[in-house]
This record gives structure tokens, sequence and C-alpha cells, in this order.
């Protein structure tokens, strides 16, 4: 395992920390032309030999270069500049999937996920997080349809889906904090999302929006606490 985490730190370093922006300026404007595509290119490799600190893994380093060359190249080719943040998650996926590739196929790790699939909680956990993220904001989208359609259509527009990921987020801290017992930081959150609205009441004067914002805020915690609470419960019958 020890081997993947430095591949991936490899990756990191040469993706992130070694990858100026103008080097990346220049990758999207010339593409396949730009020096710097094969420049970093190259770092990535140089880099794997480093963490592994064996020459003998060339094969491994050529390999995962010309990996990382595709797929810079695809996502060079392919990206618009509307569609940026989709292909730098794509780009990174398949970047973190061709390193486990190799891994698995240089090093042959025996990996058992038996235990980990068999564990009760595994699944309550990754069931209640998909509940207090997708479906909560579906549901919680449905419940308030009506009050929403309600709302001055005059004010002005906020960030496409910004509602839906604060939303996502706010429950799914709300139930980090009640599955570890620190219900303080849900006063915190509570008290420091209360900050950032007040500005936006203040200046709407609008009470369908006040009612809107505290009915959807109320109701998200009250999802969020619910369910951890839940899970709290079933944690103590596995």
């Amino acid at each position: 395992m020890i081997i993947l985490i430095k591949l991936l730190l490899a990756h990191f370093i040469g993706d992130f920390l070694l990858q100026p922006t103008s080097w990346v300026k220049d990758k999207e404007a010339n593409k396949s032309k730009s020096i710097y595509l094969y420049a970093h290119i190259l770092i990535h490799g140089l880099l794997i030999i480093l963490v592994l600190w064996n020459i003998n893994h060339w094969r491994l380093a050529l390999l995962l270069m010309g990996a990382h060359g595709i797929i810079d190249a695809i996502k060079l080719y392919a990206q618009k500049e509307e569609n940026k943040s989709n292909w730098f998650i794509i780009d990174q996926i398949a970047h973190i999937i061709s390193i486990i590739v190799m891994w698995v196929l240089f090093f042959k790790p025996e990996i058992n996920l038996n235990p980990i699939l068999s564990s009760p909680k595994i699944w309550i956990y990754t069931t209640a997080t998909l509940l207090i993220t997708v479906v909560s904001g579906i549901v919680m989208r449905e419940l308030m349809s009506t009050w929403s359609a309600s709302l001055d259509e005059k004010n002005d527009e906020s960030l496409s889906n910004a509602g839906k990921y604060i939303g996502m987020l706010e429950r799914l801290f709300v139930f980090i904090f009640v599955i570890t017992g620190n219900w303080e930081g849900i006063g915190f959150l509570l008290a420091a999302k209360s900050v950032f609205r007040f500005g936006d009441l203040k200046e709407s004067k609008d009470r369908k929006l006040t009612e809107y914002i505290l009915i959807g805020t109320l109701l998200s915690f009250g999802i969020a606490i619910a369910v951890g609470m839940l899970v709290i419960k079933l944690i103590g019958y596995v």
C-alpha cells in the first residue's frame, strides 16, 4: 500500500506543486505543440523514480508517463471554456485510476475487500451519506417547491445550483458533528450561516424570502440530525 501512496504523491507533486499556471495556459493554447506538455510528462516520470528510489522501476515510470500524456492530451482537446471544471475532475480521476491499475499490474498486491464490504457500518455510513446529500436535497426541493415558486423573480440571481450544494454540505457537516458527538459544532455552523445570510435578509426586506430561508435551514438541519442519530442507534446494534 505504501507504494501506491508514493505513486499518488508523485502525481500530486507533478500535477499541482511543479506545474506553474503559465505551463497550464501554454498547454491550453498550443495543446500537443506545447513544449511544457512534454516537460510536464517527463517530470512525472522522474518523480516516480525518485519516490520509489529504484531505477529498476523505469518501465512503470514510462507506462505512467505515457498514460499521463494521453489523458492530458484528451483533456486539452476535449475541454471547452464552459466545461473546464468537469474535465479537471475527469482528468484527475483518470490519472488516479491509471496509477492504481499500474500498481496492481506491477506489484500484484493482495487486496481483500471482504472485511470492508462485510462490515455493516460501511453500508450504514454509505447509505446515510447518500441520504443526507443527494436524496434529501431532492426531497427538500420538492417539499419547498411551493414556497420557492412564490419568491420574487426580480431579485438578483444567485450562482447556479449554489443552494443545492450549500445544503448538501451543511447536512454533511451536521451529520459528522452528530455521529462524532460534537454537538457544539452545529451551533457554530448555524451561527456562521446566520452571519452570511443576515446581509441578504436585511437588504431584501422580503418576508417571504426570510421565511423561505429559515424553513429551508431548519428542515436541512433537522434531516441531518435525525439521520445522524439514527445511524448512532443502528451502529449500537451492530
